[in-house]
């Protein structure tokens, strides 16, 4: 009689390097305002938090202030940036400019493209019964980059994925101030959704204008 053939032995799964895993850690704080604005870090306490070195913690922090989410004072830590009134002015203004031009693109619109704005709708409405509103803000995000990707222009699409971190914090901070908001945005997207369904690009772009410009609004708290 034959012996069992052996289980084949899989490779240990690798761990991120621990420069990436601080990086990933501070930067989805910060995205999902765990780490909110004004907040100080320490190398200490990040090191403590990851299990890691402060070495890695540096690294991280060096990497994540070039990209304008924190500011490094030395020897005291690292503050988490606010988002600014003018940061909130120029994204709105390259989104509406992205976003106007994408839908009317993305009209008349394939079958694949409503099936996936569908199923991102109705995500959307699932995390926000569930209350989790870091899960709601990037299914809201998902859901206009999805139209702009249908556009058929590369550049306008890397463009836009260039606002991802932007969009989904200040996305969260409107979210938090403004929890009626939600049921309103997701409300916008189905009448969005229907006008591209309709193969209404005037329409389509109409409620783009009206609904990205609301958050300019919102996240400068000028609506109540």
């Amino acid at each position: 009689m034959s012996a069992p053939a052996s289980s084949p032995v899989r490779p240990p799964v690798k761990r991120p390097p621990a420069a990436e895993r601080v990086y990933t850690h501070i930067k989805e704080a910060v995205l999902d305002r765990r780490y909110e604005g004004g907040t100080l870090l320490t190398e200490g306490d990040l090191a403590d938090a990851v299990g890691v070195s402060r070495t890695p913690v540096r690294e991280a922090l060096l990497r994540l202030e070039v990209e304008g989410l924190i500011k490094l004072y030395p020897k005291k830590g690292a503050l988490v940036l606010a988002v600014s009134a003018q940061e909130i002015a120029d994204v709105v203004e390259t989104r509406l400019l992205v976003e106007e031009f994408a839908v009317r693109r993305a009209v008349p619109a394939s079958a694949k493209l409503i099936a996936r704005l569908e199923e991102l709708l109705e995500e959307q409405r699932q995390m926000s019964e569930a209350g989790d509103l870091a899960a709601v803000s990037v299914k809201d995000r998902c859901f206009h980059a999805e139209i702009v990707r249908h556009a058929g222009n590369e550049i306008l699409s890397r463009l836009y994925d260039q606002l991802r971190d932007r969009q989904l914090r200040m996305g969260v901070a409107v979210m938090e101030a403004h929890p009626g908001r939600i049921a309103a945005n997701i409300a916008e997207h189905g009448e969005l959704l229907e006008a591209i369904r309709a193969g209404d690009a005037d329409g389509a772009a109409h409620v783009v204008r009206r609904h990205v410009s609301r958050v300019k609004v919102l996240v400068r708290g000028e609506d109540r």
